[in-house]
């Protein structure tokens, strides 16, 4: 929501300012249509050549997320230490044959439907379980740095896919002024073969050829940089929960007490989200 006011504020204070400082708004207006046409196009036939379906169903995705934001809150941080130290705990006291049902079958299980906002994150769910199944399916000791590679692995994998809609705007965002420059010279060509016309007649050809110009560098600075810059904060931002299940598991694994389990997936969550020792800790009694 924050995003969608802050679009406002740039088209008001822009378009506003501009007509309240004297410019003809009209002006701007009868080019807008064109030059977006233009623009908009060149800029679409570009990220089409250079993506493919999945890519722009991603980019589309990524818009989705600008708007929606970060998709887990504070509260969400603390449940997922529960619910991996829970699964964790359960393995080790009643062993791998009373865990196995709860991550073949996560909507079936009892714990995970305390933790309904985990079973509709897939990159969550399938980062933990496939992590718990290794434990399960190995005959012998799987060494706790083993399992952290893997699960380091699974999640720079998740990244580097997650990423490619920013990559993708922020290619589109350094093009952009370039394309504004393309529909300026079309208006200028369009004006030279006019240049027998009255100079009231070219002088508004020139301000709507210059219009490609400013929409360009607009679109590229304004909009979709900054849509680049809030998606990717946002990905950052949703990251973090895949450090808090990778340090209980591995802190488990390492044998280290549950003050110190809960500890080291805790400071892996950034202030904004971070919850108290002590609320983690009361939250775990009796789970």
């Amino acid at each position: 929501m924050v995003s969608v006011i802050g679009l406002v504020v740039l088209i008001v204070m822009v378009f506003g300012g501009f007509a309240l400082t004297g410019g003809n708004i009209m002006v701007v207006i009868e080019a807008l249509p064109h030059e977006m046409l233009i623009i908009g196009g060149a800029a679409a036939g570009a990220t089409l050549i250079s993506t493919d379906i999945k890519g722009i169903k991603a980019i589309g995705g990524g818009f989705a997320a600008i708007v929606r934001g970060p998709r887990y809150k504070r509260a969400d941080y603390s449940a997922a230490i529960y619910l991996t130290t829970r699964l964790m705990k359960l393995l080790k006291l009643d062993g791998a044959v009373a865990l196995e049902p709860h991550i073949e079958d996560p909507k079936s299980s009892a714990i995970f439907a305390e933790y309904p906002q985990f079973l509709r994150d897939p990159v969550f769910l399938h980062l933990l379980t496939d992590s718990l199944r290794l434990l399960v399916v190995s005959t012998g000791g799987v060494s706790a740095n083993a399992v952290e590679e893997v699960i380091d692995t699974a999640i720079e994998t998740h990244h580097s896919a997650a990423y490619q809609p920013v990559e993708r705007l922020v290619t589109l965002s350094d093009a952009l002024p370039a394309l504004g420059i393309v529909a300026a010279v079309l208006g200028v060509v369009k004006t030279m073969g006019s240049i027998d016309k009255p100079p009231t007649i070219l002088g508004g050809m020139i301000g709507s050829a210059l219009v490609g110009t400013f929409l360009g560098v607009l679109l590229s600075y304004g909009i979709v940089g900054p849509c680049a810059a809030r998606l990717k904060s946002v990905l950052d931002a949703d990251s973090e929960i895949y450090q808090v299940l990778r340090r209980v598991i591995v802190a488990s694994l390492k044998g280290q007490p549950q003050p110190m389990v809960i500890e080291a997936a805790r400071t892996a969550i950034s202030p904004a989200n971070q919850p108290s020792f002590s609320e983690v800790f009361d939250g775990m009694r009796g789970k």
